[in-house]
């Protein structure tokens, strides 16, 4: 293995997967894995992992969110640069932007292997996501279930990381077609995050946390609501500072949005104001903030931010 690795990119999903095939690379050389939270490094943490271990001939240090890291800790990543160790490995994670560019800059230049993680918005691109998804689960799948899967889940990354490993363990033996995906996606056409976000989008609080709860007991993460609702409210900020007048294919290209969901945003746009927006966005990500970690009962967050953003969608 390297002895830099740089994840680059805003798109979760695809930095959760390359830093879970480096982290089993690790394994399998059975490295001493140390992993920081670079918002939450303190003085000398980066330092400490860094140093030579006399428990492990074989190291590996994890850096996530490294845009975050304090100024008074960055001096201890320049200073190991030049000189790495040679039984160590190092895998920044960097969500992108200018957030820490001095930094992110200085491990460019000593070249890293450099994963980049950014937004997949051509169809093609999400297909080839899914398809190595499945391969990765140890199954194949025929190209018009590859396209059927992404046309039926909206191309959400996340959501469909979840359907792939579902329908990896539950699909019969061999390769696995679009009749398959058919039928998967009627079983669970009624349980996902993106039903949850239509209700919630539409106002309908009851339904909404009827669905949220179906979702819930069908085995959806509650991380992929909160990603559902994130999205749909993206595409609709988008499509609201749009020309009222052009069709949506025009503005497909400019928005990196399909038709279809342009014409479904413009919709559901008609009972929001951009107060109420503003609002909706505010409490989604309050919501995935606590689903991630910081509530004890995720479910309970889940509830109250749909409730904000119906009521926020009420008062207008």
């Amino acid at each position: 293995m390297n002895s830099f690795y740089l994840i680059l990119g805003s798109e979760a999903a695809l930095a959760d997967r390359a830093l879970n095939k480096i982290t089993a690379q690790l394994k399998e050389e059975k490295a001493e894995v140390t992993t920081i939270f670079a918002g939450d490094a303190l003085v000398g943490d980066i330092s400490d992992a860094l140093a030579p271990s006399l428990f492990s001939e074989r190291r590996a240090l994890i850096i996530k969110d490294l845009q975050d890291l304090p100024e008074d800790s960055r001096d201890e990543i320049t200073r190991y640069l030049p000189e790495p160790d040679a039984t160590t490995t190092v895998v920044f994670v960097h969500k992108g932007g200018v957030k820490g560019k001095a930094l992110l800059d200085a491990i460019k230049k000593i070249k890293p292997e450099v994963i980049a993680c950014e937004p997949l918005k051509k169809e093609a691109e999400k297909e080839q996501f899914v398809k190595e998804l499945f391969l990765d689960s140890g199954r194949k799948a025929s190209p018009g279930a590859v396209a059927a899967l992404v046309g039926a889940l909206g191309g959400e990354l996340r959501e469909l990381q979840q359907a792939v490993s579902q329908i990896a363990l539950d699909a019969p033996a061999g390769v696995i077609d679009e009749k398959y995906i058919d039928e998967f996606h009627q079983g669970r056409v009624e349980t996902t995050g993106f039903d949850v976000a239509d209700a919630t989008l539409d106002g309908n609080l009851p339904t909404a946390l009827i669905s949220l709860r179906s979702a819930i007991e069908t085995g959806t993460d509650p991380v992929m609501v909160t990603s559902a609702i994130a999205s749909a409210l993206r595409s609709l900020a988008k499509v609201s500072g749009s020309a009222s007048g052009a069709k949506s294919f025009e503005l497909a290209g400019q928005l990196g949005m399909a038709p279809w969901q342009i014409d479904k945003a413009r919709r559901q746009l008609q009972g929001w104001t951009p107060r109420a927006l503003s609002k909706a966005v505010q409490a989604i990500a309050l919501a995935d903030a606590q689903v991630k970690g910081a509530a004890t009962d995720p479910i309970y967050a889940l509830e109250k931010a749909l409730a904000t953003i119906t009521a926020a969608r009420a008062a207008r």
